[in-house]
């Protein structure tokens, strides 16, 4: 029986993002970014479906991640789970949306026997947030990290001892000052509310005392980013202390999911690694 938190990046990206985050009994959902249509089929492909879920967790308002929202509370009697600034924002932009099942996250909460924990991103939201879970009964934690400006002290602390790891590696800095967005929004994301490097995701891993078993280098821009270089930045400063051999490095995938699971374990049902 697997020990260890099962992850699937469902999309991931400027265009929309979703994960599904499992344990043996468990399964839970961090953002709603794609059409409620497009994640069902994607958690089918994978071998689950929303009626499993046993919460959803939303990171901040921006469409990315919450576009398939309206159409799954509607459909779907899941809790969904944010904080209170990104309700306030959501209720504003979507105000048919079904609130039956909102929920407003605490610092901690537990759900069966994984213990969540909510900490500050910085973002240009008015809440955003990361989430760790932890897996009692296994001493296993999972930690999910996208959308930050900066590595916030919370951030660092959540990241600690954790397994697995979601950590955003959205742009590479001299692609995004040579291409063509104009140069606010360059500002923006360059800015301590905009988007994490490839070098500063390396940099703040190379700071970990233990790295996580599992990476997956997350949110990447489709104009301002490539995987190969993703990859291959955060591995060159990994490298160059020896603790590459310490880790397995992911790239999520903004058009199919990508699963990844170590060496003994069971992969979800109906998953198939092509």
């Amino acid at each position: 029986m697997a020990k260890d938190f099962q992850v699937v990046m469902l999309a991931s990206g400027s265009k929309g993002n979703a994960a599904l985050i499992s344990t043996d009994c468990q399964r839970f959902l961090v953002d709603v970014g794609i059409s409620c249509r497009e994640l069902v089929k994607r958690m089918q492909l994978v071998g689950a479906s929303p009626e499993e879920l046993e919460g959803v967790f939303l990171t901040h308002e921006h469409v990315d991640h919450v576009k398939g929202l309206v159409t799954f509370a509607k459909k779907y009697q899941v809790p969904i789970y944010a904080s209170q600034g990104t309700w306030r924002a959501v209720f504003s932009r979507y105000p048919e949306l079904n609130r039956a099942n909102c929920r407003l996250t605490g610092e901690r909460m537990l759900v069966g026997d994984v213990s969540i924990n909510c900490f500050a991103t910085s973002h240009d939201a008015l809440q955003p947030q990361g989430y760790s879970f932890s897996w009692r009964s296994a001493n296993s934690k999972c930690t999910y990290v996208t959308d930050t400006g900066f590595v916030t002290p919370q951030v660092r602390e959540a990241v600690q001892g954790s397994d697995v790891l979601v950590l955003e590696a959205n742009h590479d800095v001299e692609m995004l000052k040579n291409g063509s967005y104009p140069y606010d929004l360059k500002q923006r994301i360059l800015g301590t509310r905009g988007h994490l490097s490839n070098a500063t995701a390396g940099q703040f891993l190379l700071q970990l005392e233990q790295l996580p078993k599992q990476i997956f280098l997350a949110h990447l821009s489709e104009q301002n980013n490539l995987p190969k270089l993703a990859v291959d930045t955060v591995s060159n400063f990994l490298d160059s202390k020896k603790r590459l051999q310490e880790t397995t490095l992911f790239v999520a995938q903004q058009h199919q999911p990508v699963a990844a699971f170590r060496a003994g374990q069971q992969a979800l049902p109906g998953f198939l690694d092509d």
